[in-house]
């Protein structure tokens, strides 16, 4: 068994769709467009496992990232190395991007940052 996707309901699914694509290096499905339910939607893929699907439909109310809470709270990009996760925490900052957890060691073992994606959902980046 395993994950097969996620999903986020965007704002701005353009804007979402292209801060994957060029920081985490996804690659996109075309949209998906259903106009009876004003539904739209990609697939996100990052090579091997798990899918992003990133969803809008204007029904869906805008929510307030309240930071940490229970239910899913972040989603964990395996970048590879401690100077990648490095290189990425430090171009995602300088392109205004809010890193909400600097580079470090963490108690089990993790070498890890965390930044928000425009939305304000929160990633992790590991090696």
């Amino acid at each position: 068994m395993r994950i097969e996707h996620l999903a986020i309901w965007a704002i701005d699914i353009e804007k979402l769709r292209a801060f994957y694509l060029k920081y985490f290096g996804a690659v996109s499905n075309d949209r998906y467009h259903n106009p009876t339910k004003n539904f739209q939607s990609y697939f996100l893929s990052f090579g091997t496992g798990c899918r992003l699907e990133l969803m809008q439909k204007t029904e869906i109310p805008e929510t307030k990232n309240l930071g940490e809470a229970t239910g899913i709270t972040h989603i964990a990009f395996s970048v590879g190395s401690e100077e990648a996760v490095n290189s990425l925490t430090e171009t995602i900052r300088s392109d205004g991007y809010q890193v909400v957890g600097e580079p470090r060691w963490t108690g089990d073992g993790y070498y890890e940052s965390v930044v928000l994606d425009p939305e304000g959902n929160r990633l992790e980046i590991t090696i």
